[in-house]
């Protein structure tokens, strides 16, 4: 009823095809009695057959209707401006979705569950992805690189940071400072990369305190209790009362999963699968139709 409307406010000079012929066709199809205009009831071919075939006397069949052929490019234009011409505006080219933006991804969960190596995976296989290298006061472990797997630097380095307020977030963890740079996450979203931010539980606790639900919360977890604890087990990074304090504080950590927006389980041998999951997630946020949106 529309493009009767439409139509019907236009003379023939102004449309570069005829409007009746247009809407029969165009909403009904070529088999509807649209096209019959002088039938009042529906009716198949059929029983156009045999009416045409009962009037002449003859068995000869009706013939076919001419195949539809589609329009040129030109005429395709000429009828598309005769439509704009029609609704008093011309059709735009842009994207009818709306514009993603980017995203800050929190990922946490208990010691040992691989946090380091989803991330590092995830930036292998995806472009776009910028993991914020965290500060921290403790010493760094053989085969850390300054710099990629953290900035290692002195307490007094630390405390001075978080006076001059350059920090997102920062926790005393298990002894030792650990903050995220506020300047790393503002240059990167600047180029419009997703931002990964490794945390611990307290971390991710404070930053949803901070970032409420401008950021995704991912929990990355084992397969286990018990292949949890022998992952901590097999590091071989702390002392007997260390790896106890760990495991006892990794078993409290699991019970916050439900403070978290997403779960991903990274079992033992199957991190490509842990991180296909990740990727659905940020493909899954990059389709909401509203964007989450954040300010550092």
């Amino acid at each position: 009823m529309l493009l009767r409307s439409v139509f019907s406010s236009l003379s023939r000079s102004q449309l570069p095809f005829s409007p009746s012929l247009f809407l029969r066709r165009s909403i009904a199809g070529p088999t509807s009695p649209w096209i019959f205009p002088s039938c009042r009831q529906p009716a198949r071919f059929g029983s156009v057959v045999r009416a045409s075939s009962a009037a002449t006397g003859g068995d000869s069949p009706r013939p076919p209707d001419p195949p539809i052929v589609p329009p040129t490019p030109s005429k395709q234009a000429e009828t598309v401006n005769g439509i704009e011409a029609a609704l008093g505006s011309t059709f735009s080219s842009d994207p009818l979705s709306p514009p993603s933006s980017p995203l800050i991804l929190v990922i946490s969960g208990p010691s040992g569950v691989g946090k380091d190596a989803v991330i590092k995976r995830l930036q292998e296989v995806r472009e776009g992805i910028h993991f914020v290298v965290t500060a921290t006061s403790r010493a760094q472990r053989p085969g850390e690189v300054d710099g990629k797997d953290y900035f290692f630097v002195t307490k007094e380095k630390f405390l001075s940071m978080v006076q001059r307020n350059e920090l997102l977030e920062y926790a005393l963890v298990y002894g030792d400072y650990k903050g995220i740079p506020k300047q790393q996450i503002r240059e990167y979203m600047a180029k419009g990369f997703d931002i990964v931010l490794r945390v611990d539980i307290q971390g991710a606790s404070t930053l949803r305190s901070i970032l409420g639900k401008s950021a995704v919360f991912i929990f990355l977890v084992a397969e286990s209790e018990a292949a949890l604890v022998n992952r901590l087990i097999a590091r071989d990074t702390e002392s007997p009362e260390m790896l106890f304090v760990r495991i006892a504080t990794a078993r409290e950590e699991v019970k916050h999963m439900k403070k978290f927006d997403y779960v991903v389980v990274n079992a033992e041998g199957k991190l490509d699968g842990a991180v296909k999951l990740v990727e659905s997630i940020i493909d899954a946020e990059k389709a909401r139709v509203s964007q989450r949106r954040v300010e550092i």
